[in-house]
């Protein structure tokens, strides 16, 4: 394997060896803590534009199967590891992680320190960062204004047509971001009837599909960059029943008037305690995100807080209070992580029926 550099924008260097595809790229280093999940990690579109520091020393072990892809490609900008498994050990093994980045075009490096990588994203935050097969310091210079960091990273993700699935439930139209696909698998799951549709997709268009409820999905970057879609989105959720997911909820909380912040260096992981505020319940979530709606700005005559974080106590969900409006910042299809909250999902489905007075045969 060729040696490679992991370039901060602190200036730290970070020597491993390139794996996947051996080619510069720049992106936004931060830290993900989960102990298995790496393949739906890295088809998570929530991460585009960045690049992913796996806290678990290794990776690999169990390599790549046809099943668990959260999207049809790779988004992210690279992967950052320790310890590399060359010979996975799994019956649905079909390819090792190293080919599966160099099938995708994405840049790995290997064999770094990544528990001191994940002390500098602590102490001074998420970063800009390049992997490299040179430290050249003019090209560590010139990186910081890439225009990766510029650029906003759902226009790439969503789709660019409707994308229709079958079902005999309620119609739920799924408003895309960066969608996971056990996100769509949750609603199929459930028997409904799913259209997925553009980012942009205006109210008026909206309508015309004739939906029960739309779904705002989870998605890369700061919503502030969204910010000409806010009024779409509050003429949206005046009219249909809506369940906001990540940066769905930080959506729905803008459009009425909240503001949002970044987080030092963000949630992500599968193991963060979120407390139910109506009943002092504690769930075990999946998270990924930098952004949260912040306390002050909610207007609480408008909007009850539903969960909390529990470790530094930010706003985890939503709950209008005369419209069928609910949010939640944490992944409850989870993938990886635990499903605990999948609740959520039947929650909303449930308040679909009842709304539209929607019947159907479940075969259960």
């Amino acid at each position: 394997m060729e040696k490679g550099y992991l370039v901060l924008e602190t200036g730290d260097i970070f020597e491993g060896m390139l794996i996947g595809k051996k080619t510069i790229s720049a992106g936004e280093v931060v830290f993900n803590t989960s102990m298995t999940g790496y393949q739906e990690i890295l088809t998570d579109p929530s991460y585009a534009g960045q690049m992913i520091t796996f806290c678990y020393p290794l990776i690999g072990n169990y390599g790549i199967n046809h099943f668990d892809d959260e999207s049809s490609k790779l988004h992210l900008s690279g992967a950052i590891i320790s310890d590399l498994c060359l010979s996975p050990s799994h019956f649905q093994s079909v390819k090792t992680f190293a080919e599966h980045l160099e099938e995708a075009g994405i840049p790995c490096i290997a064999g770094v320190d990544t528990r001191a990588i994940v002390k500098k994203i602590r102490k001074y935050g998420t970063m800009k960062g390049l992997i490299t097969t040179s430290p050249d310091q003019g090209l560590v210079k010139s990186f910081v204004h890439d225009p990766i960091f510029k650029t906003s990273m759902i226009d790439k993700v969503s789709v660019k047509n409707i994308k229709q699935y079958a079902g005999d439930g309620p119609h739920i139209a799924l408003v895309d971001y960066g969608y996971k696909k056990s996100m769509l698998q949750a609603l199929l799951n459930e028997r409904c009837k799913v259209t997925v549709i553009p980012y942009s997709t205006t109210f008026t268009e909206l309508s015309s599909l004739k939906p029960d409820g739309v779904m705002f999905s989870n998605g890369p970057g700061d919503p502030m960059a969204l910010q000409a879609l806010f009024p779409e989105v509050k003429k949206i959720t005046e009219h249909f029943p809506t369940l906001g997911i990540c940066l769905g909820h930080q959506m729905i909380a803008l459009a009425y008037g909240a503001t949002t912040e970044k987080l030092l260096f963000g949630h992500r992981g599968a193991n963060h305690p979120v407390k139910e505020m109506l009943t002092g319940k504690v769930w075990m979530t999946s998270q990924n995100h930098s952004y949260v709606v912040t306390h002050n700005s909610i207007n609480t005559d408008i909007f009850a807080v539903t969960y909390q974080n529990v470790n530094d106590r930010t706003i985890e969900g939503l709950k209008h209070k005369s419209l069928p409006i609910e949010t939640v910042q944490f992944h409850p299809e989870a993938h990886p992580g635990p499903d605990d909250t999948h609740y959520i999902f039947e929650t909303f489905i449930q308040t679909l029926r009842n709304a539209g007075d929607i019947t159907y045969a479940a075969t259960r």
